[in-house]
């Protein structure tokens, strides 16, 4: 039986593109894995810890085994926590809107947490990166009020694709296999809706063999 953690990144919840696509995606896929087991994470909804100033303390003073206090060895034990959970999952989706050419802030806020040295990426003596997160596939379904088709000139502003590919890679997440929903308002609801049932299709194809 295989933990598939499904990170929601959209507070429109009901009406996100990206939901809807990821939403379709996990129903076929418990369809054709019916003993797997799916954890839903909507970084909205939870109560992540926030990485300020008491949490970058703790976590130099922790790993470097310097003097710290218990409130201090709380917020990072909360932090690993985290961590751990996503690191016990055996295959990732998420459902992730683009906003200002990126991602949502609690996102990058539950990113920032959990891409820790020595946790889920480290270094080799020749300075290397290495991703400690290994031989787990994700799929990202992405939503964008434009397009930014690739070689275009918009292709620059889509910070949100190559953020994602390149963080998870950093921490070894590199099977990424991802469907993008666009455009979801430059050019009306018709279109908008047409490329979300091409998108949902596309989903669900790939959740078979994923």
């Amino acid at each position: 039986m295989s933990r598939l953690l499904y990170i929601k990144a959209s507070p429109r919840r009901t009406r996100s593109f990206s939901i809807a696509v990821a939403d379709a995606f996990v129903d076929s896929y418990l369809h054709a894995h019916p003993g797997d087991e799916v954890f839903t994470l909507d970084v909205f909804r939870e109560k992540l810890p926030a990485f300020d100033y008491t949490a970058v303390a703790a976590k130099y003073k922790i790993m470097h085994s310097q003097p710290h206090s218990d409130k201090e060895l709380q917020v990072w034990n909360r932090i690993v926590a985290c961590i751990e959970q996503f690191k016990s999952a055996d295959k990732y989706v998420f459902a992730v809107p683009m906003w200002n050419f990126s991602i949502p802030y609690r996102l990058k806020l539950y990113i920032d947490i959990i891409v820790q040295p020595g946790l889920t990426f480290s270094m080799d003596e020749s300075g290397n990166y290495i991703g400690l997160v290994k031989n787990k596939p994700v799929f990202i379904a992405c939503s964008r009020g434009g397009r930014y088709p690739p070689g275009s000139e918009k292709e620059a502003f889509d910070l949100q694709k190559k953020y994602l590919e390149l963080i998870l890679a950093f921490v070894g997440l590199n099977n990424i296999r991802l469907v993008a929903v666009e455009p979801t308002l430059a050019e009306g609801p018709e279109v908008a809706q047409k490329q979300k049932a091409e998108a949902i299709e596309k989903a669900k194809e790939i959740a078979l063999t994923f």
